[in-house]
């Protein structure tokens, strides 16, 4: 029978505790989700700032965009968009895509696959150990040399970068805020390092754009980064915008090449002006409500002093993201089943998504969350880790 080690692949998924299911959701309420009938506080949710619940008028009636950007498919939504948007960070374009993974994979294959002579281009793509899995399916499917440096350990960064000997173009490629351990990349070093050997610097801003910076408009504004420090910018729509897909800001040479050369860009059907419309009206909301950032950072604070006092560790993190390390997929599965037991929706994260024996329950805190939100979620962590000590004290 073809295609039989389907059935067994997924059977040694679920015997190992790895196995991954969806959970409809019925409905969204402010901080709190309805699934299978019951409602929890949802502390599982990227909508860092709320917006993914604002109200949108739009005249915008296209529920498509009937093509791709290069064909049909650019209106001029998308147009107010990123110019919006290339203005807002001082990048001189932007271009927009489906989602952060096809961003991130398509700068990795489109800068280290060829050229306008159609020729592979040679060169030399330094990753965090950390980055997101769609920049490493991007470097694998890339024809530049792929070496991986320790997380945010730019001395191991400086050596791989000396071994290249200027061997074709470099790129390196982090994050600003990391998706699994909530920390940040060490930006004034990687500038200085990428400066220092005529290298490139990417930076996927996912869960900082929105979140940080006076404005959020993410790391770019909170480290005042120019266009030469930072010549590549990625971030999403998904997370604390909230509405959808992503973008690619930087000199107009690269955004005009990856419109040409940039397959998932050429060849997908580009996302509807409605949803143009509602993420510029989102970013500017994201930009006068400062309130909805000066919450998260109270309740982030709340929680980590709560989680000391409770003598519960955290990793270090000053984000939304708050990882607790767990060290095994089944326990972690169950602390996230005990916690839901509890009202509280939380996702226990596994490896392959993080390193073997981080398995963890993966906090994130929005600007939706109330005080005794926090407090209960702390209590009842408190409760469920002790009931667990001695299985915990066996890892």
């Amino acid at each position: 029978m073809p295609f039989e080690f389907l059935s067994q692949a997924l059977l040694e998924r679920e015997q190992q505790g790895l196995l991954r299911r969806e959970h409809v959701v019925q409905a969204y309420q402010q901080q709190y989700v309805t699934i299978a009938g019951r409602r929890y506080i949802n502390f599982s949710s990227n909508d860092y700032l709320g917006l993914a619940q604002t109200p949108f008028n739009t005249s915008t009636q296209v529920g498509g965009s009937g093509g791709s950007p290069v064909v049909t498919g650019y209106s001029k939504q998308h147009q107010e968009l990123c110019e919006y948007l290339a203005a807002q960070l001082n990048r001189e374009a932007v271009l927009l895509m489906n989602s952060g993974f096809a961003a991130n994979a398509t700068l990795c294959q489109s800068l280290f696959s060829q050229s306008g002579s159609q020729s592979p281009v040679k060169g030399n793509l330094v990753v965090d150990k950390l980055a997101h899995a769609s920049i490493i399916d991007g470097a694998l499917a890339s024809h530049a040399n792929f070496s991986r440096f320790r997380h945010n350990d730019m001395d191991h960064l400086h050596s791989l970068l000396a071994k290249n000997n200027n061997e074709g173009d470099t790129l390196i490629m982090s994050e600003g805020v990391f998706s699994m351990d909530g920390d940040q990349a060490p930006i004034s070093e990687l500038v200085r390092i990428s400066q220092q050997h005529s290298a490139w610097l990417s930076l996927d801003d996912a869960h900082g754009f929105g979140v940080l910076g006076q404005n959020g408009m993410g790391t770019v504004e909170a480290n005042a980064l120019s266009q030469s420090e930072l010549p590549v910018l990625m971030a999403t729509f998904g997370k604390a915008i909230g509405t959808g897909g992503a973008f690619i800001a930087g000199s107009q040479t690269l955004i005009d090449y990856l419109r040409n050369f940039a397959r998932h860009y050429v060849y997908s059907t580009a996302f509807s002006p409605m949803q143009a419309a509602h993420t510029l009206a989102n970013i500017k909301l994201c930009q006068q409500e400062h309130w909805r950032r000066e919450k998260l950072q109270n309740n982030i604070r709340l929680f980590k002093r709560l989680m000391q006092d409770a003598q519960l560790e955290v990793l270090s993190s000053d984000t939304a993201i708050q990882p607790v390390l767990i060290g095994c997929p089944k326990l972690a599965l169950k602390v996230a089943d005990e916690l839901r037991q509890s009202g509280f929706w939380v996702t226990a994260i596994r490896t392959p998504t993080v390193p073997k024996k981080t398995d963890r329950i993966r906090i994130t805190l929005t600007t939706l969350h109330e005080e005794q939100d926090i407090q209960h979620l702390v209590f009842a962590f408190a409760e469920v880790m002790e009931r667990n000590k001695e299985e915990r004290s066996q890892l």
